[in-house]
């Protein structure tokens, strides 16, 4: 219309000094959590993408070794901040450590671990740094000529994925969840650079202190479970689970649980696998009377080999089964545990006698 100036197109900015896919390697008492490793092999093909470094920041005192480890894992370059202000974690001098690195070597993709710290930390650093970030994200790719990070993640209760881009800012920021990706072998050939980044902050300066810490005790850790049993709404209640718990044993694995099952009270949350609980990727994964829905799905699907046991034909869980029983699980359990058992008792004869003869033939030989 006459009179109406043409809208102006906003100027994409100039990000051509950021470069690099980086990840924050979380680490407790000198120990790295195993997320940083997964996400170590994503970020290397991501780079391979890009045609770009992947780099590696680890944070702590006395943390060297780790960033040798993160050169063994994929890692061009690592950042290490080694400082004693930052011997434990807080959020204060650790988000200002992490948000000094990226100031000063300006990588275009930053990722971070979904754990309680790691969620912490990304937040802050995602607010200094005033970029965006994505929460828990499940998939992550980049497009070749934008160079822009497509970051997606579950929404709506699992039934929508939503693709989140950062236009606008760098570092493009993401968190992603403990087992979502695998971790690559490490691999003590590799060669890479270790920055050593001075940091200077007085403890007088930060706002909180570590009087102690107190471990949380864990019943179980799926996400390196190599074998996990897990049971639904067709368990019926707790007494299900404890069959169920028996089954686990006798095949020597972990024992997992739908949301339905541990909103109904029948198992700890420290079991539930979905969504809303963990990711896993056993190389097995049998789904005792669950029905499959996506909020489910989400947190097993990647399992090498799924094994669904349900009553009812139609259950969408067979859709995403390897191998698929239709019957009672309070029949197919028993069975499975006695087989098992049955099985590595076995096993164990049969290790027992090679024991001897071995031990005979190499006296013979002396």
């Amino acid at each position: 219309m006459a009179g109406h100036a043409p809208a102006k197109r906003e100027q994409a900015p100039d990000f051509s000094d950021y470069r690099g896919v980086w990840v924050h390697i979380h680490q407790r008492d000198g120990v790295a959590a195993p997320v940083g490793w997964q996400l170590m092999g994503r970020a290397r093909e991501m780079a391979d993408v890009l045609g770009c470094e992947t780099g590696a920041v680890v944070v702590g005192h006395g943390v060297r070794h780790l960033a040798e480890q993160a050169i063994q894992y994929g890692a061009d370059v690592v950042y290490l901040v080694d400082a004693p202000v930052l011997a434990r974690y807080r959020t204060q001098p650790w988000a200002l450590a992490v948000s000094q690195v990226v100031q000063q070597y300006k990588p275009e993709i930053m990722l971070f671990g979904s754990t309680n710290d790691g969620r912490d930390l990304a937040g802050a650093v995602a607010t200094i740094l005033q970029t965006g970030l994505t929460a828990d994200g499940t998939e992550l790719s980049v497009d070749p000529e934008t160079r822009i990070l497509n970051a997606s993640r579950p929404d709506f209760g699992g039934k929508l994925m939503s693709t989140i881009l950062c236009k606008q800012h760098r570092p493009q920021m993401a968190t992603c969840r403990p087992g979502v990706f695998p971790a690559p072998p490490p691999d003590p050939t590799r060669h890479g650079r270790i920055v050593e980044v001075p940091f200077e902050l007085d403890e007088a300066e930060v706002h909180t202190k570590v009087l102690d810490f107190l471990p949380e005790e864990k019943t179980v850790d799926l996400s390196t479970a190599k074998v996990i049993v897990a049971g639904g709404r067709g368990m019926g209640g707790p007494e299900g689970f404890a069959m169920l718990r028996e089954v686990a044993d006798a095949l020597g694995a972990a024992l997992g649980a739908s949301r339905v099952a541990v909103n109904a009270g029948w198992i700890g949350y420290e079991h539930q696998v979905g969504q809303t609980g963990q990711t896993v990727r056993p190389k097995l994964y049998i789904a005792c009377g669950i029905s499959g829905q996506i909020q489910h799905q989400v947190g097993m699907q990647d399992a090498d080999i799924i094994v669904a046991i349900n009553r009812d034909p139609n259950a969408p869980i067979f859709k995403l089964a390897t191998y698929g029983i239709v019957g009672d699980i309070f029949e197919i359990g028993p069975a499975i545990a006695r087989r098992a058992r049955e099985l590595r008792a076995r096993f164990a004869q049969e290790q027992a006698a090679r024991e001897p003869a071995a031990a005979s033939a190499a006296g013979s030989s002396t």
